[in-house]
């Protein structure tokens, strides 16, 4: 697919499965052939289109419609703040180009929003990749689960969309009752799930806490975002009843997933998996860089940001992910970290997720955050958890843990159990106000 190809895509799965249906919302069924028809009545004009993203057919209805159209899709969470979806609709006009299929937001330095513009061409790459990646079928029904300002969102719709497959929004996957989440997706017959590792480390955590299973009809578990727990994919052997679990990896940059790879309960520490076919892979000093042709266009607006962030080496233009990888076994990729949070301690290089990928995989601890604090000259790491259960000895059973595991350096001076972490709309520890909410 290329050019508007993933609207191609739909209609033509439009035609073929007109009477099957392509959206389930809150026990609403749609048919393909009335999807798109609504998309047919709701086009709307070029240059972008800013849209109050919401779980629900006309959000669906709204990005076809612009892809109809002409138009470029920015998505803004009605819930944000006035200023915030202000700032955003200002950063995302300059992307309003016939060629640009949708302006989403990664966190800037600067704290200000920074917008990634992606093609057509990149979306229309990218999605037949994840199709074949998901094996999907007419059959299938795939929750939308995640926030519809990221670009996860659109791993769950597009492949589905262009398969024939069925989408469901259903207000209990977002109820945050776990007994309630699952009793869901037994009675929508949920087929493929797509979760943040954030949240499926919690599902495991209450599946074998529960002594539950996940329902029978679930195939397929596609878990991306973050580091998983070696700890959980063990658990995950005896919790996933059926469902293939399929470790992934991406940035909004290089347009969904680029690396998967199918987990089966022995894996440590965890790959971030092998370059799907549509991808160029390149390591620089241990940072994964990513090429071919989903790669966004850049950050519109910001010249600079974009000059750094997407390179051009030899006649491939790549984009630098700032994660650090080394090659595992068969040909997977190992996630060594972030480049840009490495600090030092006793002159050694330390990335604190490390010590935060041990710290999550012990079983009394549901999320951890590790920060380095420098006082009089000295640098250490600090650790805030969150524990499933609070006791007065598991900052010294924490210690013991790491001790076991890692170096010396590696083994945070202090770790302090809290009542709760930041979290962003995707799923993942926002770190900065974590740290400001921890001083």
């Amino acid at each position: 697919m290329s050019g508007s190809g993933v609207l191609t895509g739909f209609l033509a799965a439009a035609r073929e499965h007109a009477d099957r249906p392509a959206i389930r919302d809150n026990g609403t069924e749609i048919s393909y052939a009335e999807l798109a028809a609504r998309v047919q009545a709701h086009r709307a004009g070029p240059g972008t289109n800013v849209v109050p993203a919401r779980h629900d057919t006309a959000t669906i209805v709204a990005l076809l419609g612009i892809w109809a159209g002409g138009g470029t899709y920015c998505p803004v969470d009605p819930g944000f703040p006035e200023t915030r979806r202000a700032a955003m609709a200002s950063a995302a006009a300059p992307a309003g180009d016939p060629s640009t299929a949708y302006v989403l937001f990664t966190s800037g330095s600067t704290g200000e929003p920074k917008p990634v513009a992606t093609s057509h061409r990149a979306i229309g790459a990218a999605v037949p990749s994840l199709r074949e990646l998901f094996a999907l079928s007419p059959d299938d029904r795939v929750l939308q689960f995640a926030s519809l300002n990221w670009d996860t969102c659109f791993e769950e719709i597009l492949p589905a969309l262009t398969g024939g497959a069925c989408l469901v929004f259903d207000a209990d996957a977002h109820s945050g009752s776990f007994p309630r989440f699952l009793r869901m997706v037994e009675r929508e017959r949920i087929s493929v799930l797509d979760l943040p590792t954030a949240f499926w480390h919690e599902l495991v955590g209450h599946l074998h806490d529960s002594g539950s299973v996940l329902p029978d009809c679930v195939r397929l578990m596609i878990i991306g975002g973050e580091a998983a727990a070696p700890a959980k994919v063990a658990r995950w052997a005896a919790a996933g009843g059926r469902a293939r679990l399929l470790n992934t990896y991406g940035c909004t940059e290089t347009t969904l997933i680029t690396h998967a790879v199918e987990l089966h309960g022995g894996e440590d520490p965890v790959p971030i998996g092998r370059a799907l076919p549509h991808v160029i892979q390149r390591l620089d000093d241990g940072e994964l860089l990513i090429g071919g042709p989903a790669l966004a266009d850049g950050y519109p607006g910001l010249p600079e940001a974009t000059a750094e962030r997407f390179v051009t080496i030899g006649a491939e233009r790549f984009f630098r992910t700032g994660d650090r990888v080394a090659a595992g076994p068969g040909g997977v990729l190992l996630h060594r970290g972030r480049v840009d949070r490495a600090v030092k301690i006793r002159g050694i290089r330390v990335d604190p997720a490390e010590v935060e990928a041990h710290l999550t995989g012990h079983p009394e601890v549901r999320a951890a955050f590790v920060t380095a604090v420098t006082a009089a000259g000295r640098t250490t790491l600090t650790a805030y958890v969150v524990a499933r259960q609070r006791t007065p000895d598991l900052p010294a059973r924490l210690t013991a843990h790491l001790r076991g595991r890692v170096p010396a350096h590696l083994v945070p001076s202090h770790i302090r159990v809290v009542d709760r972490l930041a979290w962003t709309a995707s799923g993942k520890v926002d770190r900065r106000l974590s740290e400001e909410m921890l001083k």
